[in-house]
């Protein structure tokens, strides 16, 4: 049986202003459920923006194998979509993916 893994997914940083996140916010996801009452706040940009890996993360792909770290371990990084200032009124965010062994 293969492992599975709760994804914690943590604002680290607001570049222009996201009318959705602020830094710290959070999105917690045992795949296939969002849990709701974990979860900050929630838009369709930045699950756009992870939705392709969220269950290959979910089941031991490495993060540096897609692309998401410069090194292998439980940590990864992710951008929202929207490209922010010059481009469009809103904001870009980056976003932290850490996975956590699930019992």
């Amino acid at each position: 049986m293969n492992r599975v893994y709760r994804l914690v997914v943590t604002v680290k940083k607001v570049r222009g202003t996201c009318p959705v996140f602020k830094v710290g916010d959070k999105i917690v996801i045992e795949s296939p459920k969002i849990i709701p009452e974990k979860t900050d706040a929630l838009c369709v940009h930045a699950l756009g923006s992870m939705l392709s890996m969220i269950i290959a993360l979910s089941h031991g792909v490495g993060f540096k194998e897609l692309g998401l770290a410069v090194e292998e371990g439980d940590i990864g990084y992710v951008q929202c979509l929207d490209p922010g200032p010059s481009y469009t009124l809103g904001g870009t965010v980056l976003f932290e993916i850490r996975r956590e062994a699930m019992k």
